[in-house]
């Protein structure tokens, strides 16, 4: 028995996961994408995708119908009503104390439960602990419907694999987890997904089994990050280069290679925190785990503090020294502010009474403004030419067409977070 005839897709959050997957099945099935940001769907009813994931020529194909099949945008729930599949992909973030906060997860959820008909299937790819789904959603969806689940409607878990930025491996070129509430919609969300990821599939046992895989993937890459932060804060104690040691180092074959740095972003910086939460849920205390997010979580200060050592060594007095933080995305050559640990270098040193000017070409100055309440220099022109500290944050490609020395004071001192520039032009890296 088919149980997913003629899909009509709905997906839900048009953000860096939602439009490039609901971009995809439309050149396949009919898709209506959901976003409740009345700013968002206006833009990409012009065509226009500033969170850069999808180019405007492949959205303004779909949009416009040059397929068989085509996109619908709306900020209208009732344009959901006609859908069969939803597939949800909102964020999941946390709170000033880490928190999981499951208020857009629930908002989708009454969203769908609104418009659920029998026969639907619900699959949610937003990152979460295990038990998110079938303990949180889904009571939602069958209150708001009135319907009853693997009876009158289904669901599964698909976790999304984004890599903001990443024109390498994109939303088709990923393997793609799946999962259903039962073994045979399993098989049909495993078939629907196949049908557009070309990289293939991953039918995980259960949902739960795929919500476990998604949490652990960016704890560990957080955990091995942390790893080589910690060492290259005992570098630095010892006066040898970090860079070095990874790239001697790395010539094992066994080797995992992790670079030190800022770990932000709307994943790797955020996820552990829902395993954590789940984990003392159940009475374990994730030592290895909160490790690696303390770790993390301090560099933005440690960068900082570091600066300002350097910047007393070299006589420079610091209440009122003008520094530059070159980058405020979360990573190179990616417009994505989001949960960015740049903002902790600007705090710190602000904390010091420095004067910081934040250049990055690639961030939206509305979006920085309203996230931050920072202002951006819009144009290298408006740069000064006797900065008392210069900090590399993000390596934006950009920034190698910018001559630094240019822009020092006789006193300077440059701190590479990135280790993006020769060594013989920066006093620090990570």
């Amino acid at each position: 028995m088919t149980l997913i005839k003629n899909p009509k897709i709905a997906v839900i959050g048009l953000g860096y996961v939602g439009l490039p997957l609901a971009v995809e099945f439309a050149k396949k099935y009919p898709v209506v994408g959901f976003d409740i940001n009345d700013k968002r769907i206006s833009e990409l009813k012009e065509g226009k995708d500033r969170t850069l994931e999808v180019s405007d020529e492949e959205l303004n194909a779909v949009l416009n119908g040059s397929n068989e099949h085509e996109l619908e945008v709306s900020s209208d729930a009732k344009s959901l009503k006609s859908c069969n599949v939803y597939i949800v992909t909102v964020p999941t973030p946390t709170d000033k104390l880490n928190k999981p906060i499951f208020t857009p997860l629930v908002k989708a959820s009454e969203t769908v439960g609104s418009v659920l008909s029998k026969g639907d299937v619900v699959i949610y790819e937003s990152t979460v602990y295990p038990g998110v789904t079938e303990d949180i959603c889904v009571p939602i969806l069958e209150a708001k419907s009135g319907l009853k689940f693997n009876t009158d409607f289904y669901a599964g878990y698909s976790p999304e694999r984004i890599n903001p930025g990443d024109k390498v491996h994109t939303v088709t070129k990923i393997l793609k987890v799946t999962s259903g509430s039962t073994p045979e919609i399993a098989i049909e969300i495993d078939a629907l997904y196949r049908s557009i990821i070309e990289a293939g599939t991953h039918l995980a046992p259960s949902i739960k089994v795929a919500e476990a895989a998604k949490v652990i993937e960016n704890s560990q890459r957080d955990i091995n990050i942390a790893f080589v932060n910690e060492l290259s804060k005992i570098f630095r104690l010892l006066d040898i280069d970090t860079k070095a040691v990874l790239e001697a180092a790395g010539t094992k074959w066994n080797f995992i290679n992790f670079s030190p740095g800022l770990v932000g972003g709307h994943c790797i910086g955020v996820d552990p925190y829902y395993l954590a939460q789940k984990a003392i849920e159940t009475g374990y205390n994730p030592e290895i785990i909160l490790a690696g997010r303390k770790m993390n979580d301090s560099m933005g200060s440690y960068v900082a503090q570091e600066t300002v050592k350097m910047m007393i060594q070299n006589g420079a007095r610091i209440k009122d020294a003008r520094v530059l933080v070159m980058g405020i995305t979360f990573k190179e050559n990616c417009p994505d502010i989001r949960n960015s640990r740049v903002i902790d270098i600007i705090s710190e040193l602000k904390g010091f009474s420095c004067s910081v000017d934040v250049y990055d070409p690639w961030a939206s100055t509305e979006e920085v403004e309203e996230e931050y309440g920072l202002p951006l220099i819009s144009d290298q022109l408006e740069l000064h030419t006797d900065y008392d500290a210069i900090v590399l944050a993000v390596a934006h490609n950009e920034f190698l067409n910018i001559d630094i020395s240019k822009l020092k004071s006789d006193i300077s001192v440059v701190f590479d977070v990135k280790g993006f520039y020769p060594k013989e032009m920066v006093d620090a890296r990570l």
